[in-house]
């Protein structure tokens, strides 16, 4: 049957569902905004001496305790049962490993061309959406996400890589469309701040368990912490919660597409902060 979230897309609405689903993308736009400020963000970090491991393990590690102290200090209720489960694995697993295949996807292949393979996933979502949440395939959605991915390309260019590169730059765009979709699925009446903390704390598992083989190094100077604290509140805190709540109201297909304004936030943020043409 049809999820919720996918009837608000796909038959008329009352004014509240459209109130709903227009705070709805709001969200959805200041995560994809937050999300976008990290890349700027990461700069500080390596400048400072940390690598991806290390960024990745603080990130989450900030995120995870700065959340549970919100938890405990609102007296929330913690995810149990299948919610639980399902949140540990999308974090130890889904977001963990997204965002490993990106990161190392960097190391093979340009800054561009990876971006442009990670954006796949709105149309995977998309695709995926019909075949499992039974939401329509409408020729509109499947127009925007074309002209979408056309103007990304554009923007971001073609760029260059190996085969290992493109590779895993795919691997995070399939990664993350699994993610989307099982969060839509398994965690829609689930408290977005009580997921959202359980994500981050089993991905921070995930990358202190791999300590050993991954070796992590963190920033020197304090501006390189003061950039890591910053990345982890803005591209976790803010940029996980305000998806899963707006993805709550809008539903997957509509969140994926809205989420493509991220690189245009990414290249808009670079050119007045760094000067990138």
């Amino acid at each position: 049957g049809r999820s919720r979230e996918s009837n608000l897309i796909t038959t008329p609405m009352t004014k509240p569902a459209a109130g709903r689903h227009a705070s709805g993308i709001v969200l959805v736009l200041v995560s994809a905004c937050a999300f976008g400020a990290m890349a700027i963000l990461a700069r500080g970090v390596f400048a400072a001496g940390g690598n991806v491991p290390g960024l990745l393990l603080a990130r989450f590690a900030i995120a995870g305790a700065i959340l549970a102290a919100i938890m405990v200090a609102l007296r929330r209720r913690w995810p149990r049962g299948r919610p639980l489960a399902v949140a540990v694995g999308m974090g130890a697993i889904g977001y963990a490993g997204q965002a490993a295949c990106f990161f190392s996807a960097l190391q093979y292949a340009s800054a561009g061309l990876v971006a442009l393979l990670l954006y796949v996933y709105p149309t995977l979502v998309v695709i995926l959406s019909a075949i499992f949440l039974g939401e329509r395939l409408t020729a509109a959605r499947l127009a925007l996400l074309a002209l979408g991915f056309a103007g990304l390309a554009l923007m971001l260019g073609g760029g260059s890589g190996t085969a290992t590169g493109v590779a895993l730059g795919l691997g995070a765009a399939a990664i993350y469309s699994v993610y989307i979709l099982v969060g839509a699925r398994e965690l829609a009446r689930t408290d977005a701040l009580a997921s959202t903390t359980v994500i981050c704390l089993a991905a921070a598992a995930t990358f202190a368990i791999a300590w050993p083989v991954t070796e992590p190094r963190f920033p020197g100077p304090w501006w390189g912490w003061a950039a890591l604290a910053a990345l982890a509140v803005v591209g976790s805190v803010v940029a996980i919660l305000a998806f899963f709540e707006g993805l709550k109201r809008v539903g997957p297909s509509t969140a994926s597409v809205v989420s493509t304004f991220e690189p245009v936030f990414t290249a808009a943020l670079a050119w007045i902060v760094l000067g990138e043409g």
